[in-house]
């Protein structure tokens, strides 16, 4: 997979702790890469990495603390770096906003000024989110030369980490340099509501679901009528790992800003997947409670990956009925099973892929 350009490399991982970290170090190790991975201790009960048991080097380090975030990468001396420690909650930033500027945007720059003039790092792959668009509420999805904003602080917190990365490029890994003053290529990439086994954060909806139903709970579904570009985690991480290997290969063509979205099938309100999820969990109980005194959220966000698919040659692989079949059947197979199916969940989306003839499957 991805012409076997991971094997023996050395990877750091901002944020591995969380979510879709979790997922990225997992598949890594599969593919062979040396990994370290830089975080805080995961903060949900139970967390996606501590049941993986995974054997790779594990540094708890905050992301705002520039002087250890640069120890640690001189140390490991990566080859590549993907980014993904954030604050990643829409409504914790209503409640820490601070908190979350300084995880998402100076977190961001703290480690962009760390991997400056360093001859054995050769790609940064920052993931920020598809919230990171001036979103008017538009039926077509965004592309990347879409201005940047945010409602919320979250929201602005990844457009400013956009415009950070951005910044970091055009300053001090300019493309027109690259090859003379420095051997490094940095992109950004930017993903809709990605979804998937192993998630247990907060007000989010499948963790939400879940946790209901492990309790015989009743869940509350605030906004039905949200329209978001879900997509299992595995479709975006493909489009990360894609990336990161042009970066890798030297085609600064490819260091810029990319959108990773699902299959038009995706574009899917809420209650819509409340349902699906019932019918293949029946003991799914739900009522809609909808608050006018809400905070802000979104009701209508979509994403163009249009540039990925034609240029990076990247599409996702599985539909809406195959994304919540699957996510649902790892949190059935972890609560009735005490079983965590990563990694058949991997190998599955990877033979699913070569079906597919998807170019970064191995068959091509």
């Amino acid at each position: 997979m991805f012409n076997n350009y991971y094997k023996n490399k050395k990877v750091l991982v901002t944020g591995h702790t969380g979510f879709k970290g979790s997922w990225l170090v997992t598949w890594l190790e599969m593919l062979g890469a040396k990994v370290i991975g830089v975080a805080l201790e995961p903060n949900t009960q139970p967390a996606h990495f501590q049941e993986l048991k995974l054997g790779i080097q594990s540094e708890i380090v905050d992301i705002r603390d520039q002087t250890k975030i640069a120890k640690i990468i001189h140390k490991f001396k990566p080859e590549i770096i993907f980014h993904l420690a954030a604050q990643p909650l829409v409504r914790d930033s209503y409640t820490n906003p601070c908190y979350t500027f300084e995880t998402n945007v100076i977190g961001t720059a703290n480690l962009l000024f760390a991997c400056r003039n360093l001859e054995y790092l050769k790609a940064v792959v920052v993931v920020t989110s598809d919230k990171c668009y001036d979103n008017k509420e538009w039926v077509w999805g965004y592309r990347e030369t879409d201005p940047m904003g945010g409602f919320d602080p979250y929201s602005a917190s990844k457009g400013c980490a956009e415009l950070v990365t951005a910044s970091f490029r055009n300053s001090y890994f300019n493309l027109d340099a690259f090859g003379k003053t420095h051997q490094t290529l940095i992109a950004s990439a930017r993903a809709g509501n990605v979804i998937g086994g192993g998630d247990w954060a907060k007000d989010r909806l499948i963790p939400d679901i879940m946790r209901a139903i492990s309790a015989n709970e009743t869940v509350v579904i605030r906004n039905p009528n949200a329209t978001r570009p879900w997509q299992h985690v595995l479709e975006c991480l493909s489009g990360y790992l894609c990336l990161g290997e042009k970066l890798l290969e030297g085609q600064k063509e490819f260091a810029s800003a990319w959108n990773f979205a699902p299959q038009s099938d995706g574009q899917i309100p809420v209650l819509q997947i409340v349902k699906q999820i019932q019918t293949l969990w029946p003991k799914m109980c739900y009522e809609i409670k909808s608050d006018p005194n809400n905070l802000h959220e979104a009701h209508l966000l979509k994403l163009d990956s249009s540039k990925a698919n034609s240029i990076l040659k990247w599409k996702s692989v599985w539909s809406f009925v195959d994304t919540i079949e699957i996510t649902t059947n790892w949190y059935r197979q972890f609560y009735d099973e005490k079983r965590v199916a990563t990694t058949d969940d991997i190998n599955r989306y990877v033979a699913d892929a070569k079906k597919n003839n998807l170019n970064w499957s191995g068959l091509t």
